[in-house]
């Protein structure tokens, strides 16, 4: 995977940097085994390992204007399939809509990515549900598999059993994966970010 032109970092913002935590920076050593899966919005840059500061409308931005984010996996030379979830909804106390279906790409080639593929749905978290985790997994496809969603899948996005996905075609374990997290856009009184507890709790 790859895209066409590198960003740089005069056009990442350095808002999203600064309203980085101790709590979100432990992310990133969870993932190191999981591969260098990046994934870029407009003037955040790669949002893996991180969370949406609200400053600058970013929160509400992402939710309501930005369309898919581009994504880049320095390692590819194979056929893949990106997958997209929320596994907090309605929220992470209550998780009764894991996954929520946020977007799946197939037969991926190294080159060139696919950065404007139809059918993504962007992350909308419900208002006063907290912080959502939004995952990216990326799965190596199986040669000569012919993958596809169901058509009562592709009818509309939402709840999603994503393992019997994954095991009805054989794709394994991710080769990469990340997350970012994000809430409503609309101010939440007392919510501080949760904490991660386990690399296993990532993928829960």
């Amino acid at each position: 995977l790859g895209w066409a032109g590198t960003p740089g970092a005069n056009n990442v913002s350095p808002t999203l940097h600064h309203s980085l935590t101790p709590v979100f920076l432990s992310f990133c050593p969870l993932f190191l085994f999981r591969g260098d899966l990046e994934v870029f919005y407009p003037e955040l840059g790669d949002v893996g390992c991180t969370y949406i500061p609200k400053c600058n409308q970013y929160r509400k931005r992402i939710s309501k204007e930005w369309h898919s984010p581009k994504i880049a996996y320095p390692q590819a030379d194979k056929k893949y399939v990106l997958i997209m979830v929320d596994p907090d909804a309605p929220n992470r106390a209550n998780p009764k809509y894991r996954f929520w279906r946020h977007w799946v790409v197939i037969d991926i080639k190294p080159h060139p990515l696919c950065f404007l593929c139809p059918d993504y749905g962007r992350p909308t978290p419900p208002s006063q549900s907290g912080y959502h985790r939004y995952q990216f997994r990326l799965y190596e496809q199986p040669a000569h598999e012919a993958i596809s969603l169901s058509p009562e899948e592709k009818a509309s996005l939402g709840s999603w059993p994503l393992e019997r996905f994954v095991e009805q075609f054989r794709l394994g374990s991710p080769v990469a994966s990340t997350q970012f997290l994000t809430q409503h856009h609309t101010p939440e009184p007392r919510n501080p970010p949760p904490s991660q507890k386990s690399s296993r709790d990532f993928l829960s």
